[in-house]
């Protein structure tokens, strides 16, 4: 194996690890590197200082902790491996410019400071077109589910085909376009745990038949930052959580509070029964729109 190679098989091995014990004398044993000559190689091959890499993914996924569970400060420090909540907190605010406390309580989420992984970061992905939404009056059923961070991938994944199969047969009816409404908040009680709150739906015109199980629910308007999916059904999960580890920090980008919308143009009435076959999807994450000339703010003010 070549030189990139190896760094790109020691970049996903380290993305494995990142909430586990880590000295540079183990990335180095896992390279087949002396330690000194794998920092140098690193550094050649990726631009970044290994240690500060690590330390600044490690930051990153303590941020979306911050944001979608309940963990406390401590915890999250522990999980990382920093020597105490003090080191945690001074690590944090020098990679994001704010605390972890004011991080986590903001309306505003903004990706400055994110770290995306250097094996994805590389990658193309399509623009983002920034769009106004109009206000749009909905019909469809909500759901609610607990899970931890770590399964919030695979239990939305699994989840949307089952509630997908539930709306379309209550409402008698497979709309032209669908819409999935998606929020999330750290679950009261459970710590570690966030809880998912998800909506199946469609326009009115589109149901001929109000089952009792639908309700109506006013989509606001608002900036919003549009990416288009056209791929396996399998494969939407993974390009959302590219969205939001890889792209809105890439483009620096500030999300406020509301709903992601998942706007379904193929799929799931166009799909195999188990939710496969191909699917063409908007997705449309809440923004604070820059103005031009601008500059975005490293941090906005809490609300």
């Amino acid at each position: 194996m070549n030189r990139s190679g190896i760094i790109c098989d020691l970049l996903t091995w380290l993305e494995e690890r990142l909430d586990q014990p880590l000295t540079l004398d183990d990335v180095a044993d896992r390279s087949g590197y002396s330690k000194w000559h794998l920092q140098r190689k690193f550094k050649e091959t990726t631009g970044h200082v290994l240690g500060a890499y690590i330390r600044a993914r490690r930051l990153s996924n303590a941020a979306m902790a911050l944001r979608l569970t309940s963990r406390s400060l401590a915890d999250i420090a522990l999980q990382y491996h920093f020597e105490s909540q003090q080191t945690f907190t001074r690590a944090f605010k020098k990679q994001f410019e704010q605390t972890p406390a004011f991080y986590r309580r903001s309306l505003r989420w903004n990706f400055y400071g994110i770290q995306p992984p250097i094996g994805r970061a590389g990658q193309t992905y399509a623009p983002a077109e920034i769009v106004v939404l109009q206000t749009l009056r909905l019909e469809g059923i909500t759901r609610s589910y607990t899970c931890t961070l770590e399964q919030l991938s695979r239990y939305r994944a699994e989840l949307r085909t089952q509630f997908w199969r539930t709306f379309l047969d209550e409402a008698q009816s497979s709309p032209p376009v669908v819409y999935g409404l998606c929020f999330s908040r750290p679950a009261v009680g459970k710590n570690g745990e966030n809880e998912v709150f998800y909506t199946t739906a469609a326009e009115p015109a589109f149901l001929p038949v109000k089952g009792d199980n639908l309700h109506e629910l006013m989509l606001s308007a608002g900036d919003y930052a549009l990416f288009t999916y056209r791929g396996p059904a399998g494969g939407l999960q993974g390009f959302i959580m590219d969205l939001y580890g890889v792209c809105l920090p890439l483009m620096r980008m500030v999300r406020r509070d509301g709903y992601d919308i998942e706007r379904f143009h193929r799929w799931p009435s166009s799909g195999n029964d188990d939710g496969g076959g191909e699917i063409h999807c908007d997705y449309l994450i809440p923004i604070m729109r820059q103005a031009a000339g601008e500059v975005m703010p490293a941090h906005g003010p809490a609300a």
